[in-house]
């Protein structure tokens, strides 16, 4: 075998191999003899592999030609379009998208005219096909305008074909995506400028099902939708697309897609980080049973604006951490004995060399169901079943509680209780389910000795003597 041939069979491109010879003589007459064959056919066949990529994930807007093999993941609709001809009627032009994959990620292929109605015609969810087209920024991402194609049978791309996702199966680039999800919480509709001046809208729902969540982004005429649905509500999000914001993955809903009322049985499974573990810099999901809440507070910016911030401090069974809720977050109605989730909070540095985390526009606050932080979020992340004490004994874990003047919670005063000495019934929220077990009804805090098995966040009414804020010789009921 020569070294052209040689050379040619290292070579993956529908090329022939007649066709290269031709290209290497060419090759050779127009450099004027300055190179022969075997560096001509070296020459040529550098200029047939560029644009060659290693998988759908190396495929990038602005590239001059990608070439890659991938499978059909789904056949879009054939849509008609008017173009401008020459005469005085416009020319009518045919579009289909086809969704592609392989190991690496997914993209869209679009087929024009003749080759757009071959798509519909001929291709399968399933088919492995050799791609050849110009990348370019389209309205879900980057697609590549498809020059040749042609289906290969004897190559297989290890992609599972899906007709629906869970938000597990999530990764970026893929779009088409339909996932029957329960609705977490919602923001308010946002309204922005375009470069060209047109005002658009945006709101997000955050989803999950049992395999994570998601925050969905609805897009102008789709940004209504976020009204349309309460916290626990089963949606399925129809025709999303996955992209990237400050690291983290989010479904994208435009025009061509939707958000439904569904009637499964999906529900999300919360997967918190133990508040010992939390780091400095990181985004968290932290769940706990709020232990005392802080008034309101407004403040002036610097732009002159005024905003509001509130401070909560949570508790879980490894510890606690005080919580900032800013801007419409501050109106949420929480107290002692929520159980809440905490969804994409920032950690930061706090007071007194503590930490404590931030709930900006970013985050979440999902209220939970009595009991679900104990049955739903018990994992080896999650850890919340049990709310006890920390190290630091009664003493460090009744701060912020309202035994002392702390800033964390009410300055217990017992004479709202009742007199020293007499006997009372105290109706509260366990705050502190240790020992001693602190309740807290609100407006006063009260603590009891008492080896009851008592949860934090339980109800309990406790009669018993009252001595300067504690009660004696109680008993629950």
């Amino acid at each position: 075998m020569g070294d052209i041939e040689e050379i040619y069979e290292d070579l993956d491109t529908d090329v022939s191999l007649e066709e290269f010879r031709e290209a290497v003589e060419s090759k050779v007459e127009q450099m004027g003899g300055l190179a022969d064959e075997e560096t001509a056919a070296m020459l040529v066949a550098h200029e047939l592999d560029e644009g060659e990529v290693e998988g759908v994930a190396d495929v990038e807007a602005g590239m001059e030609e990608a070439k890659f093999v991938a499978k059909v993941t789904g056949v879009g609709e054939l849509r008609t379009f008017d173009r401008d001809g020459d005469g005085d009627e416009p020319d009518e032009g045919q579009v289909v998208n086809v969704e592609v994959a392989d190991e690496t990620g997914q993209i869209r292929a679009t087929f024009w005219d003749e080759q757009a109605q071959a798509a519909i015609d001929e291709l399968e969810e399933g088919d492995v096909l050799r791609i050849k087209g110009r990348p370019q920024s389209g309205y879900n991402g980057v697609e590549v305008s498809v020059s040749q194609v042609e289906v290969d049978e004897d190559v297989e791309v290890d992609v599972a074909v899906q007709d629906e996702y869970n938000v597990g199966d999530l990764s970026l680039g893929i779009s088409d995506v339909t996932l029957v999800a329960e609705v977490l919480g919602s923001d308010p509709i946002r309204t922005f400028d375009r470069d060209d001046g047109s005002e658009g809208q945006v709101a997000n729902l955050l989803v999950g099902d049992d395999t994570g969540r998601v925050r969905v982004t609805l897009w102008d005429e789709r940004a209504a939708l976020a009204e349309e649905f309460d916290q626990h509500d089963i949606v399925e999000i129809v025709d999303g697309y996955v992209r990237e914001r400050e690291g983290s993955l989010e479904l994208h809903v435009g025009d061509h897609g939707d958000v439904n009322p569904a009637d499964e049985d999906v529900r999300f499974d919360p997967d918190a980080t133990p508040i010992e573990n939390l780091e400095i810099d990181e985004t968290a999901d932290i769940a706990g049973v709020v232990r005392s809440a802080d008034p309101k507070r407004t403040f002036e910016r610097e732009d002159g604006s005024e905003g509001q911030v509130r401070n909560v401090r949570l508790q879980d069974d490894t510890d606690d951490i005080r919580v900032a809720l800013w801007g419409e977050k501050a109106d949420r109605d929480l107290g002692p004995g929520d159980e809440v989730l905490f969804v994409d909070v920032q950690i930061q540095d706090g007071w007194q060399d503590d930490i404590e985390a931030s709930a900006d526009w970013r985050s979440t606050v999902i209220p939970l169901e009595d009991g679900a932080t104990t049955e739903d979020a018990e994992s080896e992340t999650g850890g919340l079943d049990a709310f006890t004490p920390t190290d630091g004994g009664a003493d460090a874990s009744a701060e912020g509680t309202g035994n002392k003047d702390d800033g964390d919670g009410p300055e217990t005063d017992p004479s709202t209780v009742g007199a020293d000495g007499e006997d009372v019934a105290f109706t509260g929220v366990v705050v502190q389910a240790g020992d001693p077990i602190i309740l807290d009804d609100g407006e006063r805090t009260v603590t009891v000795t008492s080896s009851a098995d008592v949860e934090l966040g339980e109800e309990v009414t406790v009669t018993g003597t009252l001595d300067d804020g504690h009660i004696e010789g109680a008993t629950f009921e």
